[in-house]
């Protein structure tokens, strides 16, 4: 292909085609002339890519396609119409479709936990390794409650923490063994502090400074790890769909989750900034808690189920998730 002759010989077409993109508004006859001239213009293209491809004119070519290609299928315009659709319908179907894998990851958190904490509490060998007895007094006494320090900035530090800690879970989710290292290591963590203090008789501290947040918080954590283990699941079962198309689906509305989480996150933090470090009598704050548990899986199960049966399932609209190359059965 001589490149300079064929470019010469269909620059107006291309110039033609910018020139009516641009436009604000066209007749009917013109509208059906910027079809036509996109079709030839991509030919064009696709000629040029594989005869001459000169990276200036494929660029130039690309980015015209691109701009005629929006004004023809026009563009999505972020609104409030579509927040809500992502709090009322994708987020809570993405969340209510991993339900059963939250909980089976929630009883599995806590078995270990239980174990872990009954192996410190009654075993002095356990209990040495949680450091000296002036460590434990410390840390029993003083630095357990210390920590829950009321005010903004530790509300933002936790919310951040525990962010990135579902963050992880869900985006390194493929692996099936980070999701569950986490899950595990935190597991033994939360186990290993109430066994301590325990050990100590102050378990009712532990539990009023852990419950009024904990609940929330460690669900969010499960849900995140529920999500990582369900697209790992995907991997390796993807069922009828093909692989890669399984996994792009299941990755997309699994990153619906991990958004969601940062708002559940960001209201177990709120709660555990302001209410669990407080002078607040403890059934309150006991109290605060159990709502907001009850409120989110209210949101799950009601909404959830609702959208799931419209046909939700947390991914994107398909004209928006990219194509998809059609596959016989």
């Amino acid at each position: 292909m001589d490149l300079d002759a064929y470019t010469r010989a269909r620059t107006p077409t291309w110039q033609r085609l910018d020139e009516l993109t641009r436009r604000r508004s066209l007749t009917g006859a013109e509208a059906d002339e910027l079809v036509a001239l996109y079709q030839a213009t991509a030919t064009d293209l696709s000629a040029v890519r594989s005869a001459a491809p000169d990276p200036a004119t494929v660029t130039r070519l690309s980015h015209g396609l691109a701009r005629a290609r929006g004004r023809l299928a026009g563009t999505h315009v972020p609104s409030f119409g579509e927040v809500a659709a992502f709090v009322t319908v994708r987020l809570p179907a993405a969340l209510y479709r991993v339900r059963w894998w939250t909980v089976g990851v929630t009883v599995a958190f806590l078995v270990v936990a239980v174990a872990t904490g009954v192996l410190v509490a009654t075993s002095p060998d356990a209990l040495a390794l949680m450091g000296t007895a002036a460590e434990q007094e410390a840390y029993v006494n003083e630095a357990f409650e210390a920590y829950y320090a009321p005010g903004a900035g530790f509300a933002a530090m936790v919310w951040t923490n525990n962010a990135w800690i579902a963050a992880v879970c869900v985006g390194t989710g493929i692996t099936g063994l980070l999701p569950a290292y986490m899950l595990l290591t935190n597991a033994v963590n939360v186990g290993a502090a109430g066994g301590l203090m325990a050990a100590h008789g102050r378990l009712d501290v532990f539990l009023q400074l852990i419950a009024p947040h904990g609940l929330l918080e460690l669900t969010a954590i499960f849900v995140a790890g529920a999500a990582g283990l369900r697209l790992f699941w995907t991997w390796v079962d993807p069922g009828p769909r093909p692989r890669g198309r399984a996994l792009a689906q299941e990755g997309r509305a699994l990153f619906t989750v991990a958004l969601g989480l940062v708002g559940v996150l960001a209201v177990s933090g709120l709660v555990e900034g302001f209410v669990t470090g407080t002078a607040l009598p403890w059934p309150l704050k006991v109290g605060v808690g159990v709502v907001a548990l009850a409120a989110f899986w209210a949101y799950v199960l009601v909404l959830g189920r609702r959208a799931v049966a419209a046909g939700e399932t947390g991914d994107l609209d398909a004209d928006r998730a990219g194509y998809a190359v059609a596959t016989a059965g």
